[in-house]
């Protein structure tokens, strides 16, 4: 009789040890799965916003062929650009802190190009170059791109964070080292999809 309670006692902590193990490994697993597609997805946001980094300079050379166009305008554009290529974020390092650093930069940018678009209003012969306008309309495309990878972005973050959050997988979080990732906020008015043609 000793014995057979000995023998159910051990299989119940077999089981339970088994159970929590499980529990473990599939959480764990889970959470390695979302922060991967995270940062997948932040390998995207960057892809997008390195594209129109890339666009930038065929844009400040089209413009920069026309006389008498405002010098300080362009030196603002190269500036912002300068200071957005230099702000990077590793994957691994996507927190609330850095991703204000990286959008302050890419703020900074966008507003350099609201104004270069504001200027170009004034030079009706640069609005009807073919490479001007082929090169507006492929900013255009990429700051469309670069709103919808930021949406997925936050989307798969906040799937994350959720599920990290939730107990138990809270304290597997904490025990493993999976930390809260930072949102990639909006702008005001970044609800809708970012035009390269500012003149209203």
């Amino acid at each position: 009789m000793n014995i057979s309670k000995k023998w159910i006692v051990a299989g119940i902590v077999i089981l339970l040890v088994v159970f929590i193990y499980s529990s473990i490994k599939g959480t764990y697993n889970n959470m390695v799965k979302k922060d991967e597609g995270v940062k997948a997805q932040w390998g995207n946001v960057e892809t997008a916003y390195q594209r129109r980094l890339d666009l930038i300079p065929n844009l400040v050379n089209t413009v920069k062929g026309y006389a008498n166009f405002e010098q300080q305008t362009l030196t603002q554009v190269i500036e912002a650009r300068a200071k957005a290529t230099s702000v990077n974020i590793k994957p691994d390092n996507l927190n609330e802190q850095s991703l204000k650093q990286f959008q302050a930069a890419q703020g900074e940018l966008s507003s350099a190009l609201a104004r270069l678009m504001v200027v170009v209003e004034q030079y009706p012969n640069l609005k009807a170059n073919e490479q001007f306008v082929n090169l507006q309309a492929q900013l255009e495309g990429t700051e469309n791109r670069i709103a919808v990878e930021r949406r997925k972005f936050n989307e798969l973050v906040q799937d994350y964070n959720s599920y990290i959050r939730q107990f138990p997988k809270n304290i597997w979080a904490s025990l493993f080292g999976f930390e809260k990732k930072g949102y990639f906020e909006a702008e005001a008015g970044a609800e809708k999809a970012p035009k390269v043609d500012f003149t209203n």
